[in-house]
């Protein structure tokens, strides 16, 4: 979770890696993003929505087996066990989840403030462009290929916890200057 505090001061909150902005309330734009760059054939949008009183909720680009998110590729059911197994941990075994597939335009500011997420007008800076910056230094089929290899050997290799392909030291940084 990210602290309140931070939540409310737009200057600090776009102060963060990429990491932490994307995947701790951004990400559904970073989906967003990713959909309209289509580097995987046939994505769409999901969402894990926890039940009503508890967080935990994500977005991400997936085609049903790989997924994108601010880690970078990584099998589908390696990060839903992942995010399972932290937030049960947070909530002391009292965590449940759905996903769904996202019905809705994730860039669009109208649709976004309808189930209170911000809009990419509503940071301190853009967002998109933000976003955009991360891809653009992304090898994406060299990365699928790896999740795609790694998907396979579900299981097998726990060192980083999702079994996320990561993006790389670089490929995390600087965007946030934009």
């Amino acid at each position: 979770m990210l602290a309140s505090e931070i939540k409310r001061d737009p200057v600090r909150r776009w102060a963060l890696s990429d990491r932490i902005f994307f995947g701790r309330g951004a990400c559904y734009i970073l989906s967003g993003v990713y959909l309209q760059r289509s580097f995987l054939p046939s994505a769409y949008a999901e969402r894990i929505i926890p039940r009503e009183d508890r967080f935990g909720g994500h977005c991400y680009g997936t085609d049903g087996d790989i997924l994108f998110d601010y880690r970078g590729y990584a099998s589908r059911e390696r990060v839903h066990k992942h995010a399972q197994a932290a937030w049960l941990k947070a909530y002391n075994g009292d965590w449940s989840y759905h996903t769904e597939r996202v019905d809705f335009d994730l860039l669009d500011t109208v649709e976004l403030n309808r189930r209170r997420m911000f809009g990419s007008d509503q940071y301190h800076c853009d967002p998109v462009v933000r976003a955009n910056a991360l891809f653009d230094r992304i090898d994406h089929p060299a990365r699928i290929a790896q999740a795609r290899a790694k998907a396979i050997t579900v299981g097998t290799d726990h060192s980083l916890g999702s079994g996320a392909v990561p993006l790389g030291r670089h490929a995390v940084t600087a965007a946030r200057r934009v």
